[in-house]
């Protein structure tokens, strides 16, 4: 029994002692010892490679007992036909038909300005007066002169009625007030030139000349300037590369970066002209403009559909690949079975236009195929895959 005590108690003693002599790797790195770290090195890389090869061994097993195989896990997207508009990204500035200068016809002092910076006028409104040199009262003494000859024709005429008088008489007359009738209106046509009006209906841009300015006909005379802001639109070169697809009512998109607003219109003209400096011609695009932000010269981004397929099958062009033939081509899955696995097929593809990202395909791809998106990098022809969407 003693004996049996003290072999227990030499056993325990023994494993006390080999406890005491196994150091963690906290006392290894403290100590710094190069050789017993490169030995425990070895050691953990050891029982790294024997517990992988545990696991490996393990699912080779889980797999068979399963009926299951580790495939590579793929994402896929069916094909469905869509409409596709493309659009061509061009810049141009707003423009109006009608910014003009006003210019006085006739010299003279500026008398009287009636209206301001800013103010809405109509078509024919008086804008100013410039001082006619006394041609007003000319025109009351015309006036005068062509009611008299007018009283003097309507009796004389009245008498040739009765057949009274001489057809002399009756002819001096009526060539008398035709004479100072003519007169009367051409001093008043004179006299108008002295007034400035509104060519158009618009706003008042600027008043350039001041009351009491001396002002003639000419550049540099200009007395103000007049903006129609409701009948805009934007100047645009167009590459003729797309003489054929840019045409009249092509749908354009028009976004101003400035004031962050963006509107929808359409191609009301196009030009006949190319232009041989930079090989493009002119579209007029209408920017209808009821709150009166859009100015003229303003920088607009304008896409103009130059392209629409009714049935495109598109796809990310992160899906498409290159070979060493310059080919392009994706991966299709044919159909699943009922534990989603699927065989990998590599389809020649021909391409179309591109939009935001993804590529219409021509050729290659019809609808109802499963087209691979995640995984597709990873894949090869003909290899079998596990679909998990």
């Amino acid at each position: 029994m003693k004996r049996l005590i003290y072999i227990m108690a030499t056993g325990i003693i023994l494993t006390s002692c080999g406890a005491d002599k196994q150091k963690t790797v906290d006392d290894l790195i403290s100590e710094g010892n190069l050789t017993e770290l490169l030995s425990k090195r070895k050691e953990l890389s050891d029982q790294q490679q024997s517990t992988t090869t545990k696991i490996q061994q393990l699912d080779s097993v889980i797999g068979s007992l399963q009926g299951t195989k580790n495939l590579p896990l793929v994402t896929t997207v069916v094909a469905k036909p869509i409409k596709f508009n493309h659009y061509l990204d061009l810049q141009g500035d707003v423009r109006t038909k009608q910014n003009v200068l006003i210019y006085p016809e006739m010299q003279g002092i500026l008398q009287k300005v009636y209206v301001k910076e800013g103010q809405k006028v109509s078509k024919g409104q008086l804008l100013a007066t410039i001082d006619d040199g006394g041609m007003s009262s000319q025109v009351q003494q015309l006036e005068t002169q062509a009611k008299l000859a007018e009283t003097t024709f309507d009796r004389q005429k009245r008498l040739w009625d009765q057949k009274i008088g001489s057809e002399i008489q009756f002819l001096q007359a009526k060539t008398n007030y035709e004479a100072t009738k003519n007169s009367v209106d051409q001093i008043k046509s004179q006299v108008g030139k002295y007034t400035i009006r509104a060519p158009f209906s618009g706003i008042i841009d600027d008043v350039i000349k001041d009351q009491g300015t001396v002002v003639a006909p000419g550049p540099g005379s200009e007395v103000f300037r007049i903006v129609n802001l409701s009948e805009m639109y934007i100047d645009v070169d167009v590459p003729e590369t797309y003489l054929g697809s840019v045409v009249k009512g092509k749908e354009a998109k028009v976004y101003f970066p400035v004031l962050g607003d963006s509107l929808t219109t359409h191609v009301r003209q196009t030009g006949n002209f190319i232009n041989p400096s930079n090989r493009s011609f002119k579209i007029e695009i209408p920017v209808p403009n009821a709150n009166g932000h859009i100015k003229p010269n303003l920088t607009a981004r304008v896409s103009i559909n130059d392209y629409t397929n009714e049935k495109a099958v598109l796809i990310p062009s992160s899906m498409i690949s290159e070979n060493a033939e310059g080919e392009q081509y994706a991966f299709l899955a044919e159909e699943p079975n009922g534990d989603n696995e699927s065989v990998v097929k590599r389809s020649i593809i021909t391409t179309g236009k591109t939009q935001f990202g993804m590529v219409e395909v021509l050729s290659g791809i019809a609808e109802g195929d499963y087209i691979i998106q995640e995984g597709a990098r990873s894949v090869k022809d003909g290899q079998k895959v596990k679909i998990i969407n």
